[in-house]
Order: structure tokens, then C-alpha cells, then sequence
């Protein structure tokens, strides 16, 4: 049976100053997509079999493995009008870690249904114009911090209508031996 997952980078330190933001919204627009999702960036989405879930496992463990820890500092609000999509960015330093991570992890894992190389944390998705502008109005200044130390793969419950945390990748900081060509004689 086919499943629908997302590779995200994903702090607890995060989720409940994130979810008072998301509440905080919510008491003044009511309900809006994202409202209800913890806290994270997303790397990738796609839909595989269960059969192959394992293998993405190991491609995730593996590359993981070759990443090394970073300090990710949040610091400004900002949208994507025409998505409807009021965000948390990510400074530049986070973001010169961040690309090149999620640039690898999109080139291992292919066949994507989505994917981000322009990191930041959602507040909501698909807002009218008006509750743009009030989330704008809302929101003025941010700063939160916390070590990208892992990546965490999520799984989708199509009857929630959210994903789930189902396993965690922790950075091993070891880079990736360079292939060197032997010689016989």
C-alpha cells in the first residue's frame, strides 16, 4: 500500500513556542491550513510503497551520517503571497547549512512528489490576503535558536490529515570517504 512521508528537520525546543504562535493566529482567523502541524522545515514529500520504506530508511541513515550539527537561528517573519504562506525564517548562516543538506537529501532520495530548498517554519498555509496581512500585523519580530542535529522522517495519517514522527537520523559528522583510484602496478 502506498504511503505519503515528509523528511523534515524537526526540534522539540521548537514546538510549543511555535504552537502558542499557531494558537494565538487561530483565536483571531479561526482555523487555516498548518494551524494543527508541529513545529518543522520541510525537506522533501513523496509517496512510496510500504515494501520500500526500509530502503529510504537506510539512504536517509546514510547520508545523515555525513552531516554535521549546526546552530539555526530564526530570527524575522516573512510570507509567500501568492501561496497564501506566513512564515519563520531562518537567518543566512542557517540557511547556507541548510541548502546544501536539503539539495543532498533531494538528490538521494529522487522520484519527490515536493520539495524545498528555501528553508523557513511554516505559521499558515493557503491564508486569504485579509488573514495575511493580520498575521503580518500580528507578528513583528522573532527569535528562536536550536541545533539541526538530525533529519526525522514523518509519516501521513490520511485520517488526521497529519504526519507523524516515525524515525529520527542523527548527524554523524563523518564526511564521506573520496573515492580514490588504486593502482595494480
Amino acid at each position: 500500500m502506498e504511503k505519503t512521508y515528509s523528511v523534515v528537520f524537526y526540534s522539540k525546543t521548537l514546538v510549543e513556542p511555535v504552537k502558542k504562535l499557531k494558537d494565538f493566529l487561530r483565536s483571531k482567523i479561526k482555523w487555516y491550513n498548518s494551524c494543527n502541524s508541529e513545529a518543522h522545515i520541510t525537506i522533501c514529500e513523496f509517496t512510496i510503497d510500504d515494501s520500500q520504506l526500509d530502503s529510504f530508511k537506510q539512504k536517509l541513515a546514510k547520508i545523515s551520517d555525513t552531516f554535521t550539527p549546526f546552530q539555526v537561528n530564526l530570527d524575522h517573519f516573512d510570507s509567500f503571497p501568492n501561496a497564501g504562506a506566513f512564515f519563520i525564517g531562518v537567518n543566512e548562516d542557517s540557511k547556507n547549512h541548510f541548502v546544501p543538506i536539503m539539495k543532498k537529501i533531494h538528490e538521494t532520495l529522487k522520484s519527490l512528489k515536493h520539495k524545498s530548498d528555501n528553508p523557513h517554519l511554516s505559521i499558515g498555509r493557503k491564508l486569504t490576503p485579509e488573514n495575511l496581512k493580520i498575521a503580518s500585523e500580528l507578528f513583528t519580530t522573532i527569535d528562536l535558536q536550536f541545533e539541526c542535529n538530525e533529519i526525522v522522517l514523518r509519516e501521513f495519517d490520511p485520517l488526521v490529515k497529519q504526519f507523524f514522527v516515525i524515525d529520527a537520523f542523527k548527524f554523524g559528522s563523518n564526511p564521506e570517504p573520496e573515492f580514490v583510484q588504486g593502482s595494480l602496478f
